[in-house]
This record gives structure tokens, C-alpha cells and sequence, in this order.
């Protein structure tokens, strides 16, 4: 089942309904997300950054319980927040322009660092998870490799932390999506009026366009051909991403349509997960369903309680999404992750991070990886020796075996990686030497 998940800047509940019928299912309570901090963890459950809080809180809704499960209390207000695939790691941007990384298996803060001048504005991951896109009111878009950030050795000989850094928005970023593959485009918007098509690997701008109102929620066909700009008109405007020709019109360069039924602000956008379906949510507080071809609505949704901010698309089991019993209820919401940390642990901070990865022995699957730290591992090693019993030392042995081996590869994975880093830096070396004299190419 296809469920479209909607979130307001007020006091109010997260709406969810069936994209295929719009019967309501559920609504999570007492809810006040920014835009961009309400994110699905793995497709398991709901976490959101709240406002009107003076500190930062995360809230974590189960997918069967209206009522919150866990609620963490941070240093500082946190706006966006983005999860891995596998929903294995979550990151929240800070208003004073700190990133924060956390394990959901723990809950522990592995790593936090100053990213931006300004407030983070939108996070996303790529799509293996191991590069962080991040987008900020000072104008700025950054791109983090996250294999290298927990390299403070590293890190002390360089520069700066980032990889990559966009500086041609004007105003705040406002929205950002991400093309396929490993070699992404990336799509950028902003208070500027602009959006702005970037090249990965080339670190290159290919294409901007110039919108007649503030873009603020931005989505592109599952084909990468078209734009879709929310704007703060109510207009949702269609743009061409990669045609040679430019296109004209009198919207502007490159646009090529709009989308009008809005009354207010057009504050979020998503595509939906199966045919060629465009899913708006405004601050009139009603989500559209548009079939992106034809231009019509297929669908309204109205939330009714506040304006909508963000809307998420995520597949669900029919079951999964019906509210259990009270009993049952918190039998579910025992299995979810502990609340993020606040600070990060001293002895993190001295021994380093170690990430490493242990199948579970049912498991079918690459997605049904478990992804914990060493220090997890070590947690569970001194809980079974306090058991003192027979079984307990054989357990503690599996683990001490398990632990040895893991960290083993881990050391393995980063020597292939600094080998394949220096293998591609003498290769584009080599190239630039044997370039063709005209500048041709060949």
C-alpha cells in the first residue's frame, strides 16, 4: 500500500492517508515539524524535529501508535533532518549551522560538526549513503563524504571538512533534490527565485533558472527531464532540466508549464511512488494528488488542521498501518530505537568511531543489514558477562569473535578506499598530462 504521510508548522497532527483511495488511516499527535524535519527512518517509523521549543526535540512515532513513542531533548533547535536508505543513520541541522549524526540502533551521537555559517536548511543523503548534501540560509550548498569526516587526523591537514561547496544562490536554500545514481545531478532552490542544476562530478553549474516568485519545494521526474517548482504564488511551475534548446515562454527561460489551484503558499512537494503522479501540500492546509502529465488533479487531501510543510511518500503492509490495541500498542513501540543523545560520549571521543556491519542470521536480504558501532557490540559483551552463566561465555566469545572480525574488514574497506583514492587521483594526473595540445576531445 502506498500511504502519503502530511506534517504542519503548527501544533497539529500528522495526517496519513491511502494514495490510492484518500481514505484517512491514522493521525499522529502533537506534531509542529519545520520544513524539511519530518522523515520516515527505514520505512519503520516517523521521526520529526519540533518548533516552539526553546532547546531541540525529535519526536519518534511508531507507524500503528497515534501517540509519540520517545521524544530527545538536543542543545539547540533542530531544523531539517534526513535518513540513510536503510534508515541506519539520521543527521539533524542545527540553527546555529552544526550537523549532528546520529546510529538509530543506539541512539548514540557519533559525530557533530560546523557545516554552515548560518541555520541548516535541507539535508539529503545520496543514494548508497555515504555523501551528505546540505543546504543553508547563508546561500550555501556543501557535500560531505561521510567516510572521511570521522577522520579528524585527516581533517587537522585540510582546509575545510567538505567536499564539494556550490556558492552561486544569492539567498537562502530552500529545497534540494538529488538525480539517480552515482553521479547525480543536484537541484538546488532558493529565496533568490532561482533554481540551479548542478553537475557532481564535473563540480560544475549546467543550468538556471529564473522563476517569477520564491521556489520553496522542488521535485523532478523519476526520468530527470522536468522541474517541478513550488512557488509562494500557489503556483507550481514546470521547468525543463536538460533540454538543449531553451525553451521560452511567458512564465520565463526553460518554463515550460504551471500547475494553479492553490491558494496559499506551495510549501512541499514529492512524487508518488508508482505511475506519473506529482504530490503537492500548501499552506492553504490541503495535499493535491496531479497527474503530471495532464495537468489535472486526481486527488485532494485535505489536513485541516494547519498548514501542510511536508509530505512524505512511503510503502506500507495494510496491517502495519492500523492502530493496535493498547497493550499490543506498547509492545510496538518498545521495539523502536532509544531517543537521540544529546552529546557525544568521552570515550567515543577518545577511542574514534568504528562503524561495523553484522548480518543477522535470518537475514534474506542487503537491506536487512544491521548497522551498530564497536561500542554497541562491547555494550552487549560486558551486559552477558554480568550474567556470569555457561551459555552467557559462549555468547561473549561468538561476540568477541565477531567484533575482531568486523573491525578486521572495516580496516580492509578503508585501505581498498585510500588505494582507489590514490589510483583516481593519478589517473586524472595522468590525463591532464597526456590532454590533446588543441583541446579537442577526442
Amino acid at each position: 500500500m502506498e500511504v502519503v504521510v502530511a506534517s504542519s508548522s503548527v501544533e497539529a497532527d500528522i495526517a496519513c492517508w491511502d494514495f490510492n483511495t484518500g481514505a484517512e488511516l491514522l493521525r499522529y499527535k502533537s506534531c509542529a515539524s519545520p520544513n524539511h524535519g519530518l522523515v520516515s527512518v527505514g520505512d519503520r517509523f516517523l521521526a520529526s524535529s519540533q518548533l516552539r521549543q526553546t532547546n531541540g526535540s525529535v519526536k519518534y512515532w511508531a507507524l500503528s501508535k497515534p501517540q509519540p513513542d520517545a521524544k530527545s531533548s538536543q542543545d539547540e533547535p533542530i531544523k531539517p533532518l534526513a535518513a540513510n536508505r536503510e534508515g541506519t543513520y539520521v543527521v539533524g541541522g542545527g540553527v546555529s549551522g552544526t550537523i549532528y549524526l546520529w546510529e538509530v540502533t543506539s541512539g548514540r551521537l557519533l559525530k557533530k560538526w560546523d557545516a554552515h555559517y548560518r541555520a541548516v536548511s535541507c539535508l539529503k543523503f545520496s543514494d548508497d549513503g555515504t555523501i551528505l548534501f546540505s543546504g543553508s540560509e547563508d546561500g550555501e550548498i556543501r557535500v560531505w563524504n561521510l567516510v572521511t569526516i570521522f577522520d579528524d587526523h585527516q581533517s587537522q591537514h585540510e582546509k575545510h571538512r567538505y567536499l564539494l561547496s556550490f556558492t552561486e544562490h544569492s539567498l537562502s536554500v530552500t529545497d534540494m533534490v538529488l538525480g539517480f545514481g552515482y553521479d547525480p545531478i543536484i537541484v538546488s532552490a532558493s529565496e533568490d527565485r532561482t533554481c540551479k542544476i548542478w553537475s557532481f562530478s564535473r563540480e560544475t553549474l549546467l543550468r538556471n533558472i529564473v522563476f517569477p516568485t520564491i521556489i520553496d519545494a522542488i521535485a523532478m521526474d523519476p526520468g530527470e527531464n522536468l522541474l517541478f517548482a513550488g512557488g509562494r504564488d500557489g503556483n507550481i511551475y514546470v521547468a525543463a532540466l536538460n533540454t538543449a534548446r531553451t525553451a521560452s515562454s511567458k512564465y520565463g527561460m526553460h518554463i515550460l508549464n504551471r500547475f494553479s489551484n492553490h491558494s496559499k503558499a506551495v510549501t512541499c512537494l514529492a512524487w508518488g511512488l508508482s505511475g506519473n503522479y506529482l504530490i503537492s501540500g500548501s499552506e492553504d492546509g490541503v495535499v493535491r494528488v496531479w497527474d503530471a502529465k495532464t495537468a489535472n488533479i486526481v486527488r485532494v487531501l485535505k489536513h485541516a488542521k494547519g498548514p501542510v510543510n511536508n509530505i512524505l511518500v512511503i510503502r506500507q503492509q495494510v496491517s502495519q498501518m492500523i492502530p493496535n490495541s493498547q497493550a499490543s500498542s506498547r509492545r510496538h513501540g518498545s521495539s523502536l530505537p532509544p531517543p537521540l543523545e544529546k552529546r557525544i560520549y568521552e570515550a567515543d571521543k577518545d577511542a574514534g568511531f568504528k562503524a561495523v556491519i553484522g548480518l543477522q542470521d535470518t537475514c534474506s536480504k542487503s537491506t536487512d543489514a544491521v548497522f551498530v558501532t564497536s561500542d554497541v557490540m562491547e555494550r552487549q559483551i560486558r551486559e552477558l558477562q554480568q550474567q556470569g552463566s555457561a551459555s552467557a561465555e559462549m555468547e561473549i566469545e561468538r561476540l568477541k569473535l565477531e567484533s575482531k572480525k568486523c573491525i578486521q574488514m572495516v580496516q580492509q574497506w578503508k585501505k581498498m578506499y585510500d588505494n582507489l583514492h590514490q589510483f583516481c587521483v593519478n589517473e586524472l594526473v595522468d590525463g591532464d598530462k597526456g590532454g590533446a595540445p588543441n583541446g579537442n576531445a577526442p
